[in-house]
């Protein structure tokens, strides 16, 4: 199910999005708290699809709108340079306001402001909703870069270190590099390598790119080092130079 573009198939997203719906009905603040990436701003802007959203790292553009709104939503509160001036501005102004923080705040006056805080979890405790973030995601991969083929997530461990954010990108690469083209692939490491060349030993210095991903590939593939040397033409010893060479990438 897809509410909003915030993902309830966990219970944990159901019971945070259960506490949004409710937040739309009633004048009150709200502290939506949670990691990078969960769903957080999603949230806010179904409380308040109106709303204009601005940075707490623009104090003088948040106090400006505080002054002069009905409601705002006010993202990274925690990187507020003067939290305690923007809590008095919006104590003393009629507004409704739902923030968002990346983490708990200690602010003593934090809870006179926000009547109701609740936390959205990280995606490594919404299994559920990661299944149905990379259909989602592998979607938009298709449709961006122009292919038919299904998304193969066998053997798939998705990358939840930044939960959505890693998640997204992780299927965005994964569909471009399953559909990329010799000649695409070598402007991407002309591109990369342009302004990193500079000195007499640059040719074995990145001679790593090469061969690290043909390496690990044909060892996947091949399953032995004995049939990797042979398939490559390569001396068994030379191989295992490499390998050693390349250890830490390998």
């Amino acid at each position: 199910m897809v509410a909003t573009s915030f993902i309830t198939e966990s219970e944990a997203s159901k019971e945070a999005f259960k506490t949004a719906t409710l937040l739309k009905t009633i004048a009150v603040n709200s502290l939506i708290i949670g990691e990078i990436g969960v769903g957080k701003k999603t949230l806010a802007q179904y409380i308040l699809p109106n709303a204009q959203i601005i940075d707490a790292l623009n104090i003088d553009e948040l106090l400006t709108n505080i002054e002069n709104s009905k409601e705002i939503i006010i993202n990274n509160l925690e990187k507020s340079s003067n939290l305690k001036i923007v809590l008095n501005a919006i104590n003393s102004n009629n507004i409704k306001v739902v923030a968002t923080t990346n983490r708990t705040l200690k602010e003593e006056s934090l809870d006179d402001t926000f009547s109701v805080k609740f936390t959205v979890p990280p995606l490594i405790e919404r299994d559920e909703d990661v299944v149905s973030l990379i259909d989602i995601f592998s979607e938009e991969a298709s449709a961006l870069f122009g292919t038919d083929s299904e998304f193969n997530s066998k053997g798939l461990v998705p990358d939840l270190s930044e939960n959505s954010i890693s998640l997204k990108r992780q299927i965005m690469i994964k569909t471009l590099l399953h559909n990329i083209k010799d000649v695409e692939l070598m402007d991407i490491i002309e591109h990369y390598l342009y302004d990193k060349l500079g000195s007499n030993s640059d040719y074995r210095d990145f001679l790593y790119l090469y061969e690290v991903p043909l390496i690990k590939s044909g060892l996947k593939k091949f399953k032995s080092q004995l049939q990797l040397s042979d398939k490559l033409g390569l001396n068994r010893n030379t191989l295992r130079k490499k390998i050693a060479d390349n250890k830490k990438y390998l």
